[in-house]
């Protein structure tokens, strides 16, 4: 079958989904919607994993380490840990061999998300971040599979750009291209990705901000992806509730409507992008 939407960034793996997680991939599927889970850790990598092998299509995951959680004690309520209790960073380091493993399982169809992340950072955070993101690239180029990117700045570092550091990461060892989940950059920025091979995906934070409407114009549209990365970001008209797959269909209108084009139309080239990219 063929979805008419695609989420290509959810947790649907993560703690808060533990009271209806199957209910509300039911309700994706129901809405002819797709779902990718992406690991943040190796116990959502694992639950991502296990979750897709209970579909036999529309459910995908992505594994692999986060750039915060390389470091210890950063803590989530809702992310997912140790026996189900909300999430607290042991500051992971990241097991190759582990995901290795994972990684023989078909309906895994990338690495991620990995990548650079400056909002609370130091200089022993920034090589440890640098660390993983190029032991995950270098993983990515054995599989050939494509990588998930988390980057964020901090407009306190002026002089660190998380863009701008981990394209140059991405071209000095990457041999796969990939997508760069929740763009928050420049358009300066976006064309550097955009020129490398990446797709840049948004969520729904676009349908309560004009900020990224220039990006969104400028991406061609066989370079755009649609995401939720619930269970944050809610777009209207759900603000206030937790975010889930169903409403990747918010994020669609309106990349239709700032690219002054039919939402068929649009759907229809995410779900394009999305089979090229991660080979679904």
């Amino acid at each position: 079958m063929t979805p008419k939407y695609i989420d290509v960034h959810s947790h649907v793996n993560f703690k808060a989904f533990n009271e209806d997680r199957n209910e509300a991939i039911k309700r994706a599927l129901d809405n002819e919607t797709w779902v990718i889970n992406v690991g943040t850790q190796l116990d959502t990598s694992k639950k991502a994993v296990e979750m897709a092998d209970q579909y036999e299509e529309g459910v995908y995951a992505i594994i692999g380490l986060h750039p915060i959680h390389t470091g210890a004690s950063y803590h989530d309520e809702k992310e997912l840990g140790e026996g189900g209790k909300e999430f607290t960073s042991r500051g992971e380091i990241f097991d190759k061999e582990s995901y290795r493993e994972l990684l023989k399982n078909k309906k895994v169809v990338g690495i991620g998300e990995c990548g650079l992340d400056y909002y609370r950072m130091d200089s022993e955070s920034i090589e440890k971040q640098r660390h993983a993101f190029i032991e995950q690239i270098e993983l990515a180029n054995e599989f050939n599979k494509p990588l998930m990117l988390h980057i964020r700045h901090s407009a306190n570092h002026v002089e660190h750009n998380a863009y701008d550091d981990a394209l140059e990461l991405l071209k000095q060892y990457s041999k796969v291209k990939g997508d760069v989940h929740f763009f928050a950059g420049t358009w300066e920025e976006a064309k550097g990705f955009l020129d490398f091979g990446f797709t840049l995906s948004f969520t729904g934070v676009i349908t309560f901000t004009s900020d990224y409407d220039e990006v969104i114009k400028k991406t061609p549209l066989d370079m755009i992806m649609s995401e939720t990365d619930s269970p944050y970001v809610t777009p209207i008209p759900y603000r206030g509730k937790r975010n889930e797959p169903s409403y990747v269909r918010e994020v669609v209108k309106k990349i239709a409507s700032v690219k002054n084009m039919g939402e068929a139309e649009v759907a229809l080239a995410i779900i394009n992008n999305a089979r090229r990219v991660f080979g679904i």
